[in-house]
């Protein structure tokens, strides 16, 4: 059985809050009210939440922004890297990068890296993280 990873937004950490905020209050004992303070704090605690989000948002695209700056500072350049050979053992390789995109399902920078010249090279494609060693 496949297990998939749920995303809950602030947003709706309080729009669910807030309905059982307005259940609470519709059946509370009208002699044993909801405590002002608390409900406040929770407020507070919540919108807390949301601005951490949305600091959360920022520093993600400032990151992959930068990601894409580096990536692209590499073009023309030699990368070391490892990969596994035809037997599984891995080998050191070093080759120039061609190019740089982004993974459309992971949205990670990749670098394009030639291995070898003419008909005896071969493509790969790494992740910032693969690189070992960066040559001029």
């Amino acid at each position: 059985m496949a297990v998939s990873a749920v995303t809950v937004s602030a947003s709706d950490i309080q729009m669910d809050y807030m309905k059982i905020l307005v259940a609470q209050l519709q059946n509370q004992n009208p002699l044993e009210p909801l405590d002002n303070n608390e409900m406040a704090s929770q407020l507070a605690q919540l919108s807390q939440l949301g601005q951490i989000e949305l600091l959360n948002s920022s520093f993600s695209a400032v990151m992959a922004n930068t990601q894409r700056s580096y990536a692209n500072s590499l073009i023309d350049r030699n990368v070391t890297f490892f990969a596994e050979d035809v037997t599984g053992a891995l080998e050191k390789l070093t080759g120039r990068v061609d190019s740089v995109f982004n993974d459309t399902n992971t949205k990670e920078c990749l670098l394009g890296v030639t291995v070898g010249e003419g008909d005896l090279s071969q493509e790969y494609t790494l992740g910032l993280d693969a690189v070992v060693l960066v040559e001029s």
